[in-house]
């Protein structure tokens, strides 16, 4: 009977190790995830989608994307950038431009390298730069 209590003992001290190390990990995941958002999204001062999402295309044009799909009804706009760095890739960039409050635009890209989620900031700080760039010169109307 105490090597069955034993074996229970250590049966539950095993279970409940695995869940801390699942909670754990899916924290870490968290932090992960919440930290690449915070690189993807950026909100402006403006309720202008429509002229939002046009600079979007701009951008994503001045930045060397070919458009691939475009929508104002859903607010997204998805481009290619082909190239020949390290060999072929493809780096595909989709942002949507949604409603914050009755002032603000949420602007969030999702860069994919190839098939993989791009955790690098360098193409969302690109995007943003340029972005915010176009963003302020449209509003002060200089071409």
């Amino acid at each position: 009977m105490k090597t069955h209590g034993a074996a229970l003992i250590v049966a539950i001290v095993v279970l409940l190790a695995g869940c801390a190390s699942s909670k754990d990990q899916l924290l870490a995941s968290s932090k992960s995830q919440l930290a690449l958002r915070s690189i993807q999204s950026r909100a402006f001062d403006t309720a202008d989608r429509e002229r939002a999402l046009r600079t979007v295309v701009a951008t994503l044009q001045d930045l060397g994307f070919l458009i691939d799909q475009a929508s104002l009804p859903v607010g997204s706009v998805t481009g290619t950038k082909l190239g020949e760095k390290y060999g072929f890739y493809a780096l595909r960039m989709t942002v949507s431009v949604q409603p914050r409050g009755a002032a603000q635009l949420l602007v969030r890209a999702n860069a994919q390298y190839n098939t993989q989620e791009v955790a690098d900031p360098e193409p969302y700080q690109q995007f943003f730069a340029a972005f915010s760039k176009a963003m302020f010169l449209d509003a002060q109307q200089v071409d």
